[in-house]
């Protein structure tokens, strides 16, 4: 049977240096290094009268190996053991030579550039998370939300997500990294800008779901994009520098909702169909990252890796040579020639078969055909992860991440709901109550807020231009009263008996009187929609919580990235997630919000570590063909845990803490061991 690579002649070279790949002929591919050095009469007009022997490397006085040194040895120890080996695969060589090369190209520019456009499109992700929360106390106004609409509105974002990672993770692996993630990254962009004019609650649920199905795809190709541009020595550190952009999307999206949605004024209406708030500014400008990364997108090219997956040799090879190119001229050498020549491409059935059937047939027969075909290659690619060599892997990280994510979300919901309950309780304890009042011919010109009013007659009374917050009529006697242009919050009448009485220009709708009785009562020009004074409701408390929240990342961002490489990912993720654990247990010591507050910076610091940890390892266990589909596969179990933890989690505030404490101990304990049995990869080739 014929080889499926090209070009798979491999030689290694002898003594300690790495040699060549191949025999430089017409059937092999030469890769030759940069060792030994040139001959000085091939020196470049740059360099000449330059002598590099007489110049001295600066940590050679301390004792420190030149950084060629440390590279020649590494590669003469790769291709020591795959002597030893009794059998190298044609990926792992394949992988050998990529990571030979990436060497070759140095870090420089050019990943840096990326990784700041890959971390707007993860900021994005960030964003994305926090935008229905952060809005929702004045959507909910504006729009007449009931809880139960809240509450579909608040997983909507999370669901989508969720096919989303699915979707594009396996897309990406099929298609391609740059191209799914512009798709996604526009999608988000568009979707975000309908959404922010929506008016209707239907639209606007809708929207904020498309949103999420593109946005939550960044995720899984955030990551194996941006690793397949880095060389193993570097890969566990900069992965973990780049999930601070997930941080930074956090303190961007409450930074600017404390700026820009108590601002009732920004926005205009156009009669009382078309309301623009706020909040609808807040929406666009939370776009604004992901419209960055999608500009930036159009600049980088295609992760090679993939393309040599697809048998796309002359591609791939361009696009390292660019790599190698920027870096090195960045650093001032712009002499060093890019060596190599020829690299192994796999070339696939799957991939013939798409050209063939799109060849023929109409375009819509075309886009059938393909879609099928694509439908069918991604699915495989699911189910090859549950294969005989990567079952357990699988079944571990799967369950690591779920248990994770089951936590985190669940207490990030928990943490501001108890707040918010807590806040309600001392509210609730300020409440004034009147019993059996008496009031007639008064003019109520005042207005009343956490009052209770029973048994009480009002003959003749008039309540007009005021705001109820938090007022309740309980067994009272209305007559020939009249109330006009009263804004209401939380305001209802139960078990009152109305007579002769005129509502004009008011909230006071008839579903706010609760077993009433209403004899020849008259509603006239009735405000529609939720009305709000904007600076009073919305508490700078909730954009403060999340400000922290984000911030209290920093501490664990930076110590993971500076030791991902040094201690590895396992005993990151482990440590991270039982200590993450312990701190759960001082939760029920928590009976104030500073306390609670303070807990929740805590544990969003210690466990972001475990995030980055996981992230990191989920990239590094999969081969190229399926890395995206499998983070994206393991993200969808991520947000379907945050879709469960969350509702859990918030169905407990109020009647017990017990049960989130324990829940959240048992799922981290048991995900923090199960960490300890992944098998470590700091210094493994990305296959």
């Amino acid at each position: 049977m014929a080889d499926p690579y090209h070009n798979n002649i491999y030689h290694q070279g002898d003594g300690d240096s790495y040699g060549t790949y191949g025999q430089g002929g017409q059937d092999g591919y030469g890769y030759q290094t940069d060792y030994p050095p040139q001959e000085e009469d091939a020196a470049s007009d740059v360099t000449e009268g330059h002598d590099e022997e007489d110049q001295m490397y600066e940590g050679e006085y301390q004792g420190i190996p030149h950084p060629d040194e440390v590279k020649a040895a590494r590669r003469a120890a790769r291709a020591k053991a795959r002597t030893v080996a009794d059998v190298v695969s044609d990926q792992e060589e394949l992988a050998e030579q990529y990571e030979d090369i990436m060497e070759d190209c140095g870090h420089g520019r050019f990943q840096w550039t990326l990784f700041v456009v890959l971390g707007l499109a993860l900021m994005a992700d960030s964003v994305e998370c926090f935008v229905v929360a952060l809005v929702l106390p004045s959507a909910e106004k504006d729009m007449c939300l009931s809880h139960a609409e809240k509450g579909m509105l608040g997983l909507i974002v999370f669901l989508g997500m969720m096919f989303g990672a699915f979707i594009w993770g396996g897309l990406a692996d099929k298609v391609g990294r740059r191209k799914c993630l512009i798709i996604v990254l526009a999608m988000n962009c568009i979707s975000a800008f309908f959404s922010s004019f929506a008016q209707g609650y239907g639209f606007f649920l809708f929207f904020r779901l498309v949103s999420g199905i593109g946005i939550g795809g960044s995720v899984p190709i955030v990551y194996a994009y941006f690793s397949e541009f880095l060389q193993m020595d570097k890969r566990g550190e900069h992965l973990s520098w780049l999930c601070m952009f997930w941080m930074m999307g956090g303190i961007y999206a409450s930074f600017t909702a404390w700026g820009i949605i108590p601002r009732y004024g920004w926005g205009f209406s156009m009669g009382t169909e078309f309301q623009f708030h706020s909040w609808r500014v807040f929406v666009l400008v939370c776009a604004l990252p992901a419209i960055a990364a999608f500009l930036g997108l159009m600049f980088m090219p295609e992760s090679p890796r993939f393309l040599l997956e697809n048998a796309k040799h002359d591609e791939a090879w361009m696009i390292l040579k660019q790599v190698h190119d920027t870096n090195w001229r960045a650093k001032g050498e712009p002499e060093r020639v890019f060596t190599v020549t020829h690299i192994k491409t796999p070339k696939t059935q799957e991939d013939e078969f798409i050209e063939i059937q799109t060849a023929t047939g109409t375009a819509f027969q075309r886009w059938v055909v393909r879609t099928l075909t694509l439908t069918k290659l991604v699915m495989k690619n699911v189910l090859s992860l549950f294969g005989r060599d990567l079952r357990l892997a699988t079944l571990l990280m799967a369950i690591i991440w779920f248990t994770m994510a089951f936590s985190f979300y669940g207490l990030s919901v928990w943490f501001p709901d108890m707040i918010k309950h807590l806040q309600h309780e001392e509210y609730e304890s300020k409440v004034k109550v009147f019993n059996r009042e008496k009031v007639e011919q008064f003019h109520f010109n005042f207005s009343l807020e956490n009052q209770v009013h029973k048994e009480g007659e009002y003959i003749n009374d008039k309540f007009i231009n005021i705001e109820m917050k938090s007022v309740k009529f309980e067994d009272s006697l209305f007559e020939d009263c009249y109330f006009e242009n009263i804004r209401s919050t939380d305001t209802i009448f139960e078990n009152c008996t109305i007579r002769s009485t005129v509502f004009y220009d008011t909230d006071l709708y008839e579903e706010k009187f609760i077993d009433c009785t209403l004899e020849n009562v008259t509603f006239l020009h009735n405000k529609k929609g939720c009305h709000l004074d904007y600076e009073e409701e919305n508490d700078v408390l909730i954009y403060l919580v999340s400000f922290l929240g984000s911030l209290a990342v920093l501490p664990g961002n930076i110590i993971s990235a500076l030791f991902m490489d040094k201690i590895g990912r396992i005993k990151i993720i482990g440590g991270s997630m039982l200590i993450s654990a312990g701190c759960t247990f001082f939760l029920f010591l928590s009976f104030s919000q500073a306390a609670i507050i303070a807990w929740q910076c805590l544990f969003c610091g210690v466990s972001v570590a475990a995030w980055n940890g996981i992230q990191v390892i989920t990239v590094e266990l999969y081969p190229a063909s399926k890395r995206a589909t499998a983070f994206g596969v393991l993200n969808a179990i991520c947000k379907f845990a945050a879709i469960l933890g969350s509702s859990i989690f918030a169905s407990f505030v109020g009647i017990t803490k017990v049960i989130p404490i324990l829940l959240s101990f048992g799922a981290l304990v048991g995900g923090g061991v199960l960490a300890l049995k992944l098998p470590e990869t700091r210094e493994k080739v990305l296959l």
